[in-house]
C-alpha cells in the first residue's frame, strides 16, 4: 500500500477525480457543453450494455440475492470489450484497447460473487482516465465526462443492481457512502456548490429530490437509496444524514475528497484489485508534485505501442512492501 499511495497512478488517478470536480463545479447534469465523437461512442457502449441488460433477464433461483444472470451478462461485456471499444473509439486509439479494455470488464461488478463496490466504480473512472492519457477525450470533454459519460454509467450499474440483485462489495458497502458508489457524491456535491435553492440540509426533503434528481448527481442518488431501502434515513444512511448538517457544498466536497482518500483509495481491500499498466504504472513516483490533475489532452496520439496486455493487479507481497 505504500507502494501504491506514492505510484503514478495513484495521482494520476486522484488528479483525475480533482480535475472533473473542478470542471463540474456549480454545472447541472442538463449543462451545455461541447459532446465529442467519442464522449457519444461511449455513451452509446453504455446504451448497448443496457440492451444487453434487457436481452439477459434474471433467472428463477433459490437465493434471493446474487441473481446468477449477471454471469451470463458480465461473460458476453468481458468477451464483447475489445469491439465495444473499437466501436467508440477512431481507429487511430485502437493499438491502446487491448490495455484499457481491461478496465471497462472489471467496471461493472464481479461474476463470482455477483457483487459491485467502489473498486468496481474505480475501474471505470480509471477507463474515463486513460482515454484523457491517450488523447481520444480532449480538455474540452472534460464536463460531458461527468454529465454525459459517468453519469450514463451510474444509471447503468444501478439497472445491475436492482435486476441482478447484487450485493454490495466488501462488508455491506463500508468503504463507501451508500452501498455501491463514492465518487458519484463527490463530483455531485460539487456541482452543487453556490446552489441558490439547494442547501445541504435540502436533499433530505422529498420535493427537493423529486425536483432535483435529474439535474444533480448528488440527488440522485439520494434518490435512488430512497428507492432500494425502507426506514429512516438516519438509520440506514447515517454518513449522509450527518452530511446533511454540514454548512457548505463547498465544505462538504472538501470533505468527501478526504474520505474517499482515506475509506477507499488507503484500504488494501479495494486496492488489492486495481490493475496497472503502461497507461496507469505502478512504480513510484520521485516528484509527485509534478503530476496534477492528470495530463488531460497532453497526448493527442497514443503511444506507438501498449503492452498487450502488460496490466497486472497488485498482490498481497507487492502492497505489503
Amino acid at each position: 500500500m505504500q507502494i501504491w499511495e506514492k505510484s503514478e497512478a495513484y495521482f494520476e488517478y486522484l488528479g483525475f477525480i480533482m480535475a472533473l470536480n473542478e470542471a463540474v463545479k456549480g454545472k447541472s447534469l442538463s449543462v451545455e457543453c461541447p459532446e465529442s465523437d467519442v464522449t457519444k461512442g461511449m455513451v452509446s457502449l453504455l446504451d448497448k450494455l443496457d440492451v444487453w441488460i434487457e436481452e439477459t433477464p434474471p433467472i428463477e433461483q433459490p437465493q434471493r440475492f446474487g441473481n446468477q444472470a449477471f454471469r451470463t451478462w458480465y461473460k458476453r461485456v468481458k468477451e464483447g470489450a475489445m469491439q465495444l471499444l473499437q466501436e467508440a473509439l477512431p481507429g487511430r486509439f485502437h493499438r491502446a484497447v487491448p490495455e484499457i479494455m481491461l478496465y471497462l470488464s472489471e467496471g461493472f461488478g464481479n461474476s463470482t460473487r455477483i457483487d459491485y463496490g467502489t473498486g468496481h466504480e474505480m475501474s471505470f473512472i480509471m477507463l474515463m482516465c486513460c482515454l484523457f492519457k491517450i488523447g481520444s477525450l480532449l480538455e474540452e470533454d472534460k464536463v460531458a465526462a461527468v454529465t454525459r459519460i459517468f453519469n450514463r454509467y451510474l444509471l447503468l450499474v444501478r439497472k445491475l443492481q436492482l435486476t441482478y440483485r447484487m450485493e454490495p462489495a466488501g462488508s455491506h458497502g463500508v468503504w463507501s457512502l451508500d452501498d455501491y458508489q463514492f465518487v458519484p457524491f463527490i463530483w455531485g456535491s460539487s456541482q452543487l456548490v453556490a446552489h441558490p435553492r439547494i442547501e445541504p440540509r435540502s436533499f433530505l426533503q422529498a420535493d427537493v429530490v423529486q425536483s432535483y434528481a435529474k439535474d444533480y448527481m448528488f440527488i440522485s442518488c439520494i434518490q435512488f437509496i430512497n428507492k432500494v431501502k425502507t426506514g429512516l434515513f438516519a438509520e440506514h444512511s447515517n454518513q449522509l444524514w450527518n452530511i446533511s448538517a454540514v454548512p457548505s457544498w463547498t465544505k462538504i466536497n472538501g470533505g468527501l475528497i478526504k474520505m474517499y482518500k482515506a475509506e477507499v483509495l488507503a484500504k488494501f481491500p479495494v486496492i488489492q484489485h486495481v490493475l496497472f499498466g503502461s497507461l496507469l504504472p505502478f512504480k513510484i513516483v520521485q516528484r509527485p508534485q509534478n503530476i496534477h490533475n492528470v495530463r488531460l489532452s497532453v497526448t493527442h496520439q497514443p503511444p506507438a505501442s501498449f503492452p498487450v496486455p502488460s496490466t497486472t493487479k497488485t498482490t498481497n507481497d507487492t502492497a505489503a512492501k
